[in-house]
């Protein structure tokens, strides 16, 4: 019996064959998704960590650079070069805060402001390139977030700290 053949059979080593991991299929996915997103951005000269930023923004213009990582789940040190990169672009500016300097204020500028018109139509191809209704997607992004918030919930530490 080669190694192929023992793992199937083994529950054990199955659980750690790649296609049993629910991390690869998450990962895989967003690879895919990636991939869909750089074909509809490329028009917009964004990356897709940019546009994430840019979503943020068109929803929430004035966020400090700690409210902006907080609804992208990034921390300041990721978040500093995409913003610099974004500013370069013309399409934010990053200013510190009047009442507080230690904080750093990014607002739209006209052409942040006027980019969302041209990303109106990303949703829809991407929904289209998924093959999924509005409502298969409404609930396969609800179940994510759930498993989110639950994994967000777990304890850090080493897995022997855990019981596992």
């Amino acid at each position: 019996m080669n190694r192929k053949d023992q793992s199937s059979t083994d529950p054990q080593s199955a659980a750690l064959t790649l296609d049993a991991q629910l991390c690869f299929a998450l990962y895989s996915a967003q690879l895919a998704m990636n991939k869909v997103y750089r074909h509809y951005l490329a028009d917009l000269g964004l990356t897709y960590p940019q546009y994430l930023v840019m979503l943020v923004l068109w929803e929430h213009d004035g966020l400090t650079v700690s409210a902006l990582g907080q609804h992208l789940y990034l921390d300041s040190a990721t978040l500093t070069p995409l913003l610099k990169r974004l500013q370069g672009l013309g399409l934010l500016q990053r200013d510190r805060a009047q009442a507080d300097q230690r904080q750093v204020l990014i607002s739209l500028t006209d052409a942040g402001r006027a980019l969302r018109r041209q990303a109106q139509s990303v949703p829809q191809g991407v929904l289209c390139a998924t093959g999924c209704t509005p409502d298969q997607i409404q609930g396969l992004k609800a179940q994510l977030e759930a498993l989110r918030a639950r994994l967000q919930m777990m304890p850090t530490g080493s897995s022997q700290e855990s019981g596992q």
